[in-house]
């Protein structure tokens, strides 16, 4: 029998989330266990949204057993969701969980479906987030039934919170993605990168936790001569994107930095991947990072902070180096360390390994693993019942 539900965002809708949950019931799919994917027709009203839009038919695949169904902030076709959710059989209700902008509808799914709910915890509340927000997640989050995690650490703090219900921690998998000399030469070509440059690429979303501040600061320690150069591409959530512009044409960052600060489309992605010999992620705080994932399957070593599922994934001195967060000086130096090309060469037969270690089908066995240790509690719980 076929053993997942999972709502969640999709085609044409942008950003990790979509990417994941699309791969996600692409695999359960294809291995039988996939009752049903339902998807939004809607996600965030402009005014909700910090960014410039919610959507790129690009950024992940159209699929035909995708059924889009309800939109986000209408209650009124919650009901329509709920009718079809009840009409499954299926053994879970699997909804990934990051943002308090979807945790009305999660409550009233909680409420309205007789299937149990795996949340997949992508974020325990939304980064930078306020008291309603972080008492939105908590409530979500109270009515799930088990925990998927992608950080050791939120499986941590999630269990402590919720004890005694099932959790499992999964890294998000990197995709195998191998773009040959050619293509880097034409990427970095395309971009400006000279050849005897070492490109470092910081990439995504810029918000405050990723500490982008704080790589600049780094970057404009560098000494005269040093071979580093940054990539420097995502779309400045809020009213950074000018300050950023003026930061990086600075005297002191000023020919260092090639950027782009905007949304990528996703046609436009394996160029910077492919022009990049490292990748960088110095944030102040984190859960997860799907671009973690990316540049794992890029082959790329990762320069990153020693935070939540970074560390998880970034092994310190084998798949690439750790350094304290909000710390420019450490910053500095690991880059420093990093445009040494044989340490790159080391690092990145490493990264191999890890490519091979996680997969979607590793990830999807684990969260069946997940589903029958909440099968298996929800029957011990009724046979005590009855025998009470």
């Amino acid at each position: 029998m076929s053993t997942v539900a999972l709502v969640g965002p999709s085609w044409p809708l942008r950003g990790g989330i979509a990417r994941t949950t699309t791969t996600l019931a692409s695999t359960l799919d294809a291995r039988g266990e996939l009752a049903a994917f339902f998807v939004p027709r809607r996600q965030y009203p402009a005014w909700l949204y910090p960014g410039r839009r919610d959507t790129d038919a690009s950024a992940c695949p159209r699929l035909p057993l995708a059924k889009s169904c309800f939109s986000v902030m209408a209650p009124w076709s919650w009901l329509r969701l709920a009718r079809r959710l009840r009409l499954l059989e299926a053994r879970a209700l699997v909804l990934p969980y990051w943002t308090a902008a979807w945790a009305p509808l999660d409550l009233f799914l909680a409420r309205f479906t007789p299937l149990p709910i795996v949340s997949v915890v992508h974020n325990p509340a939304d980064h930078d987030s306020g008291p309603v927000a972080r008492r939105a997640a908590r409530a979500v989050l109270g009515r799930s039934a088990a925990y998927f995690c992608h950080a050791a650490e939120v499986e941590r703090r999630v269990a402590s919170i919720f004890p005694g219900r099932p959790t499992a921690v999964h890294p998000l998998p990197p995709e195998r993605i191998d773009m040959g000399t050619a293509r880097r030469q034409a990427a970095r070509s395309r971009l400006g990168v000279p050849p005897d440059r070492v490109a470092v690429l910081c990439f995504g979303l810029i918000r405050p936790y990723k500490g982008v501040d704080v790589l600049l600061d780094a970057f404009a320690q560098a000494p005269a001569g040093c071979p580093l150069v940054l990539l420097l591409a995502g779309e400045p959530w809020g009213r950074t994107a000018e300050a950023l512009r003026r930061r990086i044409t600075t005297p002191e960052l000023a020919g260092r930095v090639v950027s782009h600060l905007a949304w990528v489309p996703e046609d436009e992605v394996g160029d910077w991947f492919a022009a990049a010999d490292a990748a960088v992620l110095p944030y102040r705080s984190a859960t997860g990072s799907a671009v973690a994932a990316q540049a794992l399957g890029y082959g790329l070593p990762i320069v990153g902070s020693a935070v939540g599922g970074i560390r998880d994934v970034v092994g310190d001195g084998t798949t690439g180096l750790l350094v304290p967060p909000g710390n420019p000086n450490a910053l500095a130096t690991a880059l420093a360390k990093i445009a040494d090309p044989s340490l790159r060469c080391r690092l990145r037969a490493s990264v191999e390994g890890a490519v091979r270690r996680w997969s979607w089908a590793s990830y999807a066995a684990a969260l069946q693993g997940l589903i029958e240790q909440l099968v298996e509690r929800e029957q011990r719980i009724l046979a005590g019942t009855r025998r009470g």
